[in-house]
């Protein structure tokens, strides 16, 4: 059974959703998107994410044609129309028709399509691994279509026995291709980079988190201090957030998933729960 997507002005079955060759998001990689879940038929920190896909859209020169609360109601309806109550949903706008494949046309292409996704409701104790390699995104602070990089990494992941890369540049700690990252230190500050990064929702919701008992930081830090960490962690909208316990095949402080982690992921639960 196939469900339904939204394709510039028209909801109709995704096996009848199709866009042009001429499209830049196919001939260039051109292209932004967001994603986030609902939870019980109810979208997680929409606002937020809506915020974030205009803010990349502007950036990258792409006109929305919607109003956020347009695209509120498109989505809700959508949501409706499809019955899934746990639900990733994908807002892509391409880079449009271009007559000479190159240069931006007027009007990008809007797709928002939903498909059935579990939702974590604990921390995941298993966590994970990683591996670390020099890279710094191209046009970081958007989220575009572009994850050639990470995909490329596949094979070096797989070989370091990894389960996902963490990027870093000019000796500082930045990311993971499609998550944030953080680092709990001996003091039990949280720190996660600045500068050269994707902001994401979670790691948004995060930092605004009010009474934690620990000192919840946005600046830049290095190498040094990612091996100094106690504690390590990645947020995503799919994972919440999700414990690392080894990087570069050595363990983050005892190798287990550490009492800030825990203390977080509780209260990003909570928070989660109370949207």
């Amino acid at each position: 059974m196939t469900n339904t997507v939204f394709l510039n002005d028209t909801y109709l079955d995704a096996t009848q959703a199709s866009l042009l060759i001429s499209d830049l998001s196919i001939l260039r990689g051109y292209g932004i998107f967001d994603f986030f879940k609902t939870i019980n038929d109810r979208p997680v920190f929409l606002q937020d994410h809506l915020e974030r896909f205009f803010n990349s859209a502007a950036r990258m020169h792409l006109q929305v044609k919607y109003t956020a609360a347009e695209l509120e109601e498109i989505i809700n309806k959508l949501i409706k129309i499809n019955n899934l109550p746990d639900s990733g949903i994908r807002l892509t706008l391409t880079g449009g028709y271009s007559a000479d494949g190159y240069h931006l046309p007027v009007s990008p292409n809007l797709i928002i399509t939903q498909h059935p996704l579990n939702i974590p409701s604990a921390l995941d104790s298993k966590g994970m691994s990683l591996v670390t390699y020099a890279y710094q995104r191209q046009l970081a602070e958007m989220k575009t279509l572009d994850y050639s990089m990470a995909i490329w990494l596949k094979s070096f992941i797989d070989e370091n026995k990894a389960d996902d890369v963490l990027y870093h540049a000019d000796g500082l700690v930045k990311e993971c291709p499609r998550a944030n990252f953080f680092i709990v230190t001996p003091e039990q500050e949280v720190i996660t980079a600045k500068n050269g990064i994707l902001s994401g929702v979670i790691r948004k919701n995060i930092l605004n988190l009010k009474y934690t008992g620990f000192q919840l930081t946005e600046r830049d830090f290095t190498l040094t201090e990612l091996n100094q960490a106690s504690e390590a962690f990645i947020t995503s909208t799919t994972k919440n957030i999700l414990p690392v316990l080894k990087i570069d095949g050595k363990n983050v402080g005892n190798g287990e998933a550490g009492p800030v982690t825990r203390k977080l992921s509780e209260l990003l639960l909570e928070k989660i729960k109370s949207v």
